[in-house]
């Protein structure tokens, strides 16, 4: 049995049709389901449902053997244990950082507000800048509104929420979409089923 899991949100919402394209498909509905573990239409195959950040975590530590998930929470979780074999097309958008359309470049010593400590650290050091990095679970819009920091590093997909509240988007830090992540240990032991799923995934990506 190989397990993949999966973050519900966007991802969950794009990646389950891509599932479906490869032959798996939940055999429950997965927005009516209470269940985290989900059986598909192959016997081979179930999906464990988590949060986002916990994807990287469950495949490292072998409770999943693939898993989905985006490149930022891969690059701020640290995941050089795990194999990224295949860069999934979805739900992709942009790290970014954000400031009040009328601040004026950053310079000297700034506060960034974000959920990416150790990405934003690296970024901004890359620059040369002095950032003190403010941790935020969410609602890093009101950041610079409030005082709290002066600009924000975030996700941005069509920037209206940022535009709703008088910030602008500044600088690309990386194009974001969503990876599929393999447990080292898995990819030795169970080889040849992942290495057959591995090029299913393949021909359906070709497909798209």
């Amino acid at each position: 049995m190989l397990t993949i899991a999966v973050s519900k949100g966007r991802i969950y919402e794009e990646a389950l049709p891509f599932l479906e394209e490869a032959g798996i498909m939940p055999t429950d509905d997965p927005e009516k389901s209470r269940k985290l573990i989900l059986s598909t239409t192959r016997d081979d195959v179930q999906l464990v449902i988590i949060r986002a950040t916990d994807v990287p975590t469950f495949v490292e530590y072998g409770a999943a053997d693939m898993g989905i998930a985006g490149k930022d929470i891969l690059l701020e979780h640290g995941a050089e244990s795990l194999y990224e074999p295949l860069d999934l097309k979805i739900a992709t958008c942009r790290l970014m950082t954000a400031a009040h359309k009328d601040a004026p470049p950053p310079k000297g010593r700034i506060r960034v507000a974000t959920k990416y400590v150790k990405i934003a650290q690296r970024y901004f050091a890359s620059q040369g800048i002095q950032a003190e990095i403010i941790k935020l679970y969410g609602s890093m819009e009101l950041a610079p509104l409030v005082g709290l920091a002066d600009c924000i590093v975030d996700l941005v997909d069509t920037g209206n929420t940022l535009r709703a509240n008088n910030l602008e988007p500044r600088e690309l830090i990386m194009n974001i979409s969503s990876r599929l992540v393999v447990n080292k240990a898995a990819m030795k032991m169970k080889n040849q089923a992942i290495a057959a799923l591995l090029e299913q995934f393949e021909l359906t990506l070709a497909k798209r």
